[in-house]
């Protein structure tokens, strides 16, 4: 543990938040334990994840990206917990690196778990990101709360997903814990799951509780899911077609655009926005590191 002042940002992509922290050379140790209380939103900075920057040549894992991407996103979730891609974060985590100097507006391209995202800064501020190709797995689970189950569609976006079609948000209870959902074995290492409903000709809104998070505003990977399996719901693939289709996704902390493109290519484009920057007390953050 680093025993110079830590420095940190606090920013959210349609009110998925994280705390950002800086740390170009990899020399901060971040335990768990550590990265659940910088998330604790009574004990410490809180955020629905945390976005360690460091690039990537100093990373062990994200090594064999430095030829591709200079910035590694290692994203934790809020409990300590490591995730293999959050598609907000990845905004959040560009949005940083411009204000920061270390990109400007146009193409840049970002390490993470779930392999390298590219990613474009527009003029306006929107951030799209190119989220990789969805695997539609066939084998599903039902989803079971309040007396009511649904089959849900097996979405994975380089992390798993479980997308469920309801008639009213309200049936996804309060999310607070993991939604049952059988055969435990389709997801041996957790999922998200995306609860969703019409709202118009490709327009949908969701909830999702998120795996090791609990329910978030907002889950970029999520939202991206819930359009592949929308689109195949109504029929559409444009690997078939030829024809990008986008869907409108409105979640609890705002909207996202996801286009699927014919080669299978999926993009995200919404909002990152940086709220606060200041340093974290390196005495507190040992205490909470063992």
């Amino acid at each position: 543990m680093s025993n110079s002042q830590i420095a940190f940002l606090k920013g959210h992509g349609t009110e998925n938040d994280f705390v950002i922290v800086p740390d170009p050379d990899n020399a901060i140790e971040l335990p768990p334990s550590a990265v659940a209380r910088l998330c604790d939103r009574r004990a410490g900075i809180g955020g629905d994840g945390l976005l360690h920057a460091v690039r990537s040549a100093a990373h062990p894992e994200a090594q064999a990206m430095a030829a591709e991407a200079e910035w590694f996103m290692d994203y934790r979730n809020a409990d300590g917990s490591i995730a293999e891609m959050c598609g907000n974060g990845v905004r959040v985590f560009a949005g940083y690196l411009q204000r920061a100097g270390l990109v400007e507006e146009g193409d840049l391209a970002v390490a993470t778990r779930g392999g390298v995202k590219k990613v474009h800064i527009a003029k306006d501020g929107a951030i799209t990101v190119s989220m990789g190709r969805a695997l539609l797995p066939e084998d599903g689970v039902t989803v079971s709360l309040g007396g009511r189950s649904w089959n849900a569609r097996n979405v994975n976006m380089g992390n798993p997903h479980a997308v469920a079609f309801v008639d009213d948000l309200a049936h996804a209870g309060d999310l607070l814990s993991v939604p049952p959902f059988s055969p435990a074995a389709v997801y041996p290492d957790g999922v998200n799951i995306e609860f969703v409903v019409d709202r118009g000709p490709r327009h949908v809104a969701m909830r999702v509780h998120e795996r090791g998070s609990g329910e978030t505003r907002s889950c970029g990977t999520g939202a991206c899911a819930v359009a592949v399996a929308t689109a195949r719901r109504d029929g559409a693939d444009p690997a078939r077609t030829g024809t990008p289709v986008t869907y409108t996704v409105d979640l609890p902390g705002g909207t996202l655009l996801i286009t699927e493109l014919p080669d299978g290519e999926i993009e995200m484009t919404g909002p990152a926005v940086i709220v606060a920057e200041g340093v974290i007390d390196p005495a507190w953050l040992e205490t909470v590191a063992g």
